[in-house]
């Protein structure tokens, strides 16, 4: 029995949700003969590019950039929830609801918040969609890190800042299994349309394991009715590289525009 990685980060909570990536990831491994190994010291960037790897999920963004031709991808998920569908997500340009500005263009010198400089939900398609409305290279008073989705859900509650870009997969969970994570917030506009967030395995892995890997995720999901109930994922869908170059036109569009940098 070999020992692999296998990890599926992205969505970590709410529990419910985290269960359900457990339980999915479990049947995987017991179809495959593999065992896994410990990565709960490992970065998301050591995990995505360990030798080890067998199967994680990481973003569209990144795997365009920073992973390109060091990682080999698998396929993408069709999720079937609110403002995800057909291997396409989005993301929720997020704000309180008592908050008088009622179009993006009111919230210009405002306090934005992102998850992180290299996500594509919550940074590359919010530049994106504000790249028309950006004044001499910047839209926002300033423009805070949370670290994480969640984390930018609490700033908009606490009034530490006043809008943010969340991946319409996270709020739809959010939504669902920890309503008072949303309560008092509501969607300014929605972001273009991203294709979803990528499984990826180790650059070594041959396409015959690529292709045994889709497979089994594929059959482990159609075993398991309450987590593709839970998780709103019904299939990973093939995918290649050219599927996510719409992230990079993306990019090149804000930066054409004169917005390269969210700020």
């Amino acid at each position: 029995m070999t020992q692999h990685h296998a990890e599926l980060l992205m969505y970590p909570a709410p529990e419910p949700v985290r269960v359900a990536n457990e339980q999915w990831l479990a049947r995987i491994l017991e179809h495959l003969g593999h065992s896994r190994l410990d990565a709960t010291k490992l970065t998301l960037p050591e995990l995505w590019l360990s030798p080890h790897l067998l199967l994680t999920q990481t973003c569209g963004y990144p795997l365009m950039t920073a992973l390109r031709g060091r990682v080999r991808l698998i396929g993408r998920p069709r999720y079937e929830l609110p403002e995800a569908s057909g291997g396409q997500h989005c993301s929720l340009i997020v704000g309180r609801a008592v908050d008088p500005r009622y179009s993006l263009g009111d919230f210009r010198h405002s306090r934005g918040v992102i998850n992180s400089g290299d996500s594509n939900s919550g940074m590359n398609l919010l530049r994106q969609r504000l790249a028309p409305l950006q004044l001499d290279g910047r839209f926002f008073a300033s423009v805070g890190i949370s670290g994480g989705h969640r984390e930018s859900l609490r700033w908009l509650r606490e009034n530490l800042a006043d809008l943010a870009a969340i991946d319409s997969v996270t709020f739809a969970y959010i939504a669902r299994h920890a309503p008072e994570e949303v309560s008092g917030l509501r969607v300014v506009a929605l972001s273009a349309l991203s294709p979803t967030l990528p499984f990826i395995t180790a650059a070594g892995a041959s396409d015959e394991q690529v292709e045994r890997l889709l497979q089994v995720m594929n059959q482990t999901l159609h075993e398991l009715p309450e987590v593709v109930q839970t998780l709103g994922l019904s299939e990973v869908l093939p995918a290649t590289e050219s599927d996510y170059e719409v992230l990079l036109d993306y990019q090149r569009d804000a930066e054409a525009r004169g917005y390269g940098q969210l700020r």
